[in-house]
């Protein structure tokens, strides 16, 4: 299973652009479903990012949408929780972790700090995966883009995404 994987968008916010390279690279790489860790601010968005795949999204600090806080999916037997972590103290791997293991799932994708992150821990024998999918429109600090997760069983791939 491929998911794509974004965060702050902020279309209609802090840009006026839609995300074309990522709606370029969605119809390349054609996902099975796309998660949006928050600040997508324009239900526009979600209903063009629904022509690719179907899409779960969750609330950021920038968004008044009426979406959830957080979201745990079922991925071919892998838990994936999404948020958007604007709502933590800190986002160091720490506090995410346990969040994760609070969650019961596998990977937690969060969002907000527009810089990808991507890391591996082991707590008490178990796996998790933290995945920040940076921002495809306004990076900070960072390159401008997405993340693809490949999910095949027990088996899972993480890949970044960079426009440039």
């Amino acid at each position: 299973m491929l998911i794509a994987v974004t965060s702050d968008t902020h279309y209609g916010d802090k840009t006026r652009n839609p995300p074309s390279l990522l709606f370029q690279h969605l119809e390349e790489r054609t996902p099975d479903l796309i998660l949006h860790a928050g600040d997508v601010t324009s239900p526009e968005l979600l209903e063009e990012l629904e022509r690719f795949a179907p899409v779960v999204a969750v609330r950021g600090n920038a968004d008044y949408l009426n979406l959830p806080e957080e979201r745990v999916i079922d991925a071919e037997d892998i838990g994936i929780g999404l948020l958007h972590g604007h709502g933590f103290f800190s986002l160091n791997a720490q506090f995410l972790t346990f969040k994760a293991l609070d969650l019961g799932v596998d990977i937690l994708v969060f969002g907000h700090t527009h810089r990808f992150y991507h890391d591996t821990y082991s707590v008490h024998g178990k796996r998790v995966i933290l995945l920040n999918p940076g921002s495809p429109t306004f990076p900070r600090m960072d390159s401008a883009g997405f993340a693809l997760l490949e999910v095949n069983g027990e088996s899972v791939r993480v890949e970044r995404v960079r426009f440039w």
